[in-house]
């Protein structure tokens, strides 16, 4: 048997937002919101000045194309082990950023460039013995004072849970609790500024009109999925 160590995405690197939002229709939004509503999060934490950002585990490169729209300075590197996906990204053509193929285990960047480093969704992909050498590259090449925003599912979700279970590309998926992530990065030996759980009402119909109400619900683990902002010292 052959051990885990990424997910591979290629097989689905030309249809995942189809897939995607076909499976994640039941919480009334689409593949496209939810990558919006990250890049939009980060709004309330980061300015549109020049920085150098660095996303890892890009796939398509969706991400990018909102990060142009809402931080037209920013310069962002996208990197992802999967090359059909990386090819997707590329054909975007998307002016403030560049993406490559990485080995998923060394950050092909120098110690103390990036401002900003973005991770969504990533690690639950990844088997667990790589997760702290992926954090400590993201400490390496961050600069002192650069920020990480590390987005990941939430187990505690029930329809989360139901999601991932019946998502092709999930299969392998391990979702983690936001206490293991929150030690791991602790371990990098980053320093945690903020743990904020997201998502708790469908974003259509009758339930929908609760929204409102998440800003008050930040801190109960319940939340379809959670982030962790984190600096380095």
């Amino acid at each position: 048997m052959t051990k885990r160590t990424f997910d591979d995405f290629d097989d689905y690197a030309n249809e995942y937002r189809t897939i995607h939002t076909k499976n994640v229709a039941l919480s009334g939004a689409d593949s496209f919101y939810f990558a919006e509503m990250k890049v939009k999060i980060l709004q309330s934490y980061e300015a549109n000045m020049q920085q150098q950002v660095l996303d890892i585990g890009c796939g398509d490169g969706t991400t990018e194309y909102f990060m142009q729209k809402y931080f037209s300075n920013w310069f962002v590197t996208g990197i992802d082990v999967s090359e059909k996906s990386i090819r997707a990204a590329k054909e975007k053509k998307i002016g403030s950023s560049i993406f490559q193929v990485y080995d998923g285990s060394h950050i092909p960047l120098a110690e103390n460039s990036i401002d900003v480093v973005f991770v969504a969704g990533v690690l639950h992909h990844v088997s667990f013995e790589l997760h702290l050498n992926i954090l400590q590259e993201i400490r390496r090449v961050l600069k002192p004072g650069g920020r990480l925003y590390l987005f990941e599912h939430n187990p505690f979700n029930p329809i989360t849970k139901y999601l991932v279970n019946t998502c092709v590309f999930d299969q392998d998926a391990k979702l983690l609790r936001s206490n293991y992530c929150a030690s791991v990065i602790k371990l990098a030996k980053l320093s945690i500024t903020k743990i904020t759980f997201i998502i708790f009402f469908p974003r259509k119909g009758l339930l929908s009109k609760l929204i409102f109400l998440e800003k008050y619900l930040h801190g109960l683990p319940l939340g379809g999925q959670y982030f962790i902002r984190a600096l380095k010292g």
